[in-house]
């Protein structure tokens, strides 16, 4: 028993450790033990947190904000994510679908940003047990 508090202990201890990692933008491998890659995205898109968020992003990525835009560095990503969020205060994030396999993850989701509601998907590649974000696509939901 006291085996399996501690060892309990300790991947809490590495999940914390990986996740303030991402916080900090240090390029390091990020695994979350609860296995929901989506738990600590969706935390930076709802908080508008661009620099925290592209911990996630791949070397180059995919970003299409309502219909414009297309393959981008990560450091171009992390300006044109960091440029939406300051014009569209995030108020809410809602996974409304989730889908994938071993090596591929996708949400659909809900933003609630600036007074609009937003369509966001992102698609995830992963290798080696990490995921980097490939795509995000933002879209105005007419209402």
């Amino acid at each position: 028993m006291k085996l399996i508090v501690k060892l309990s202990c300790i991947l809490v201890l590495l999940g914390q450790h990986t996740v303030s990692a991402a916080q900090n933008n240090f390029t390091q491998t990020i695994q979350i033990p609860s296995g929901d890659v989506f738990v600590p995205i969706g935390k930076y898109i709802e908080q508008g947190d661009a620099e925290a968020l592209s911990a996630w992003f791949d070397k180059n990525l995919e970003v299409s904000i309502m219909s414009r835009g297309g393959m981008a560095s990560k450091v171009q990503a992390t300006q044109i994510m960091s440029s939406f969020f300051n014009t569209h205060k995030p108020e809410s994030f809602e996974v409304s679908h989730k889908a994938g396999r071993a090596n591929m993850k996708y949400i659909l989701a809900r933003l609630k940003a600036g007074g609009e509601l937003y369509s966001v998907v992102l698609f995830l590649n992963g290798r080696r047990g990490t995921y980097r974000i490939q795509q995000i696509k933002i879209d105005r939901i007419a209402y």
